[in-house]
C-alpha cells in the first residue's frame, strides 16, 4: 500500500520527541531562542518537522531540503523516520528442572525454601509468609 505525504506527516506527528527552544532568531548582533516547541525526526536522506499549528516533510539532497508535494509517495520516508515499538522482553521456553533437582526440590519440609549461608553452603530457611494488602 502506498503512503501520500499527508498520511506519512499524520503517522509521524506524534512519535517525534518535543523539543523546545530549537528556532532562533538573530537581531542585530544578539541571537533569541523563540518559545516554540516543535517535533522533529530526522535521517540523512529525510526530515520531518512539525510544529503545533502545521507539519511539513522534506527531502534532503545535496545540503539543501525540498518539501515533498501532498500528492507524492512517502513510503521509503515513513519507513526511514518511523522510529517503531520499543522491543518487549520476550519469555524464554518454559524451563525444564532436571528428574533428580525437581525430586530433590519435592523432598524439602513444607514452609521451608532452599538458601544458602554466608559461607555459600546450601541450608533451609522458613519461608516468608506475606498478608494481602490491607489485611
Amino acid at each position: 500500500m502506498s503512503k501520500t505525504v499527508q498520511n506519512v506527516k499524520n503517522s509521524l506527528k506524534f512519535k517525534a520527541q518535543e523539543k523546545e527552544g530549537v528556532l532562533s532568531i538573530k537581531v542585530g548582533v544578539r541571537k533569541y531562542a523563540l518559545p516554540v516547541k516543535a517535533r522533529i525526526l530526522n535521517n540523512g536522506d529525510y526530515l520531518f518537522l512539525s510544529f503545533p499549528a502545521s507539519s511539513e516533510l522534506y527531502k534532503v539532497d545535496a545540503h539543501q531540503l525540498h518539501p515533498l508535494a501532498k500528492d507524492e509517495e512517502a513510503g521509503d520516508a515513513f519507513n526511514v523516520l518511523n522510529p517503531g515499538r520499543r522491543t518487549r522482553r520476550r519469555r524464554s521456553g518454559e524451563l525444564v528442572l532436571p528428574s533428580d533437582l525437581a525430586e530433590a526440590l519435592k523432598a524439602l519440609p513444607a514452609g521451608t525454601k532452599l538458601g544458602y549461608g554466608p559461607d555459600g553452603t546450601p541450608k533451609l530457611v522458613r519461608s516468608r509468609n506475606r498478608s494481602p494488602k490491607g489485611a
